[in-house]
């Protein structure tokens, strides 16, 4: 079969990884898939012309709003992915929920990336709490004294990367051996301006450009833990990595991350700055910790983010797409 798959394809970011794994599942089940950037098109029309020149028989949408509403009317079975933003951010916008709600009434499947995005896409929309299903995201690579904890996130204020930076800073300069590395694409080039500037005139706290994921593994690897601060999360490539990397995770205490972290067994969640450096301090002095949390997030990232359990969801989900909904 021929498929579209539209997403928002910034490089190096979490949906653009998603995308491309999930593509390549599909095409190893025979599938020919073709992946576009969502922001490509400005209209339904547009994607109409583009599936009549391509001749494609069904599509995947990753987000609700930004893939999904271009997929409406166009005549060819479609199923969505929620990306994150979506279910936290546009279900509280009239207009965009609206619309969201009349692409799941065409959509033939929707996959949650947890039990809690999913409740919140049924409580919304209730007409459509049938045909959504939970799909964890996988995970498959093989990929002294100075402790780095590293942030990796798109540079925009739903990331709030400058969360942490002042609190860091001062324990920083209790411990010059501490540093904070953010690493990450420039999606807002307004905001980009403003963590720059703070990132100089702050001491202790680097900013990197973003980079490849071979590269962003190898810097993960390396460093002594990882750290997501954002205020939205649909679910962290990023802290299942660094999981599956062994290396230990310091979450802020949103829906999206303590879906995935459990406090003290897989990672530490924090609610406020403050706790995120009571916390860190804890986890650089007690090595039995690092260790339990290192241990016990290997554990969960192979047994509840299986790249072949994802594989086999995506391929019965588009088989639905092959077949006329009475069947």
């Amino acid at each position: 079969m021929r498929l579209l798959f539209l997403a928002v394809l910034r490089r190096h970011t979490g949906n653009a990884v998603t995308a491309q794994r999930v593509r390549d599942h599909l095409e190893a089940a025979g599938h020919v898939c073709i992946l576009k950037d969502a922001f490509d098109f400005e209209s339904p029309s547009e994607i109409s012309n583009f599936i009549k020149a391509e001749n494609l028989e069904a599509a995947v949408a990753l987000h609700l709003y930004r893939g999904g509403r271009l997929l409406q009317g166009n005549g060819i079975p479609f199923g969505i992915i929620f990306g994150g933003t979506d279910l936290n951010e546009d279900v509280n916008q009239g207009d965009k929920n609206k619309v969201m709600g009349k692409v799941l009434e065409e959509a033939r499947f929707a996959v949650a990336f947890t039990e809690s995005m999913k409740e919140t896409a049924q409580r919304q929309w209730p007409h459509a709490k049938d045909k959504i299903y939970v799909q964890s995201q996988e995970i498959n690579q093989s990929a002294d004294n100075l402790h780095v904890f590293l942030l990796i996130c798109g540079l925009r204020q739903v990331k709030d990367p400058l969360y942490l930076v002042d609190a860091f800073s001062e324990w920083h300069q209790e411990e010059p051996n501490i540093y904070m590395v953010i690493v990450g694409p420039e999606v807002d080039p307004v905001f980009t301006r403003e963590v720059k500037a703070k990132v100089k005139r702050t001491p202790g706290v680097r900013l990197i450009r973003e980079m490849a994921q071979e590269d962003l593994h190898a810097v993960m690897k390396n460093c002594f833990a990882l750290v997501n601060s954002s205020v939205s999360e649909g679910m962290s490539a990023a802290i299942l990595e660094a999981m599956d990397l062994e290396v230990p995770v310091l979450a802020r205490n949103i829906p999206g991350n303590s879906a995935v972290v459990k406090h003290e067994v897989t990672g530490l969640l924090f609610s406020d700055p403050q706790e995120f450096v009571q916390l860190a301090k804890r986890l650089v002095s007690d090595p039995a910790l690092e260790k339990t949390i290192v241990a016990n997030g290997r554990e969960y990232v192979r047994k509840y983010h299986s790249w072949q359990e994802e594989r086999q969801t995506y391929r019965q989900l588009v088989r639905t797409l092959e077949r006329s909904p009475e069947d």
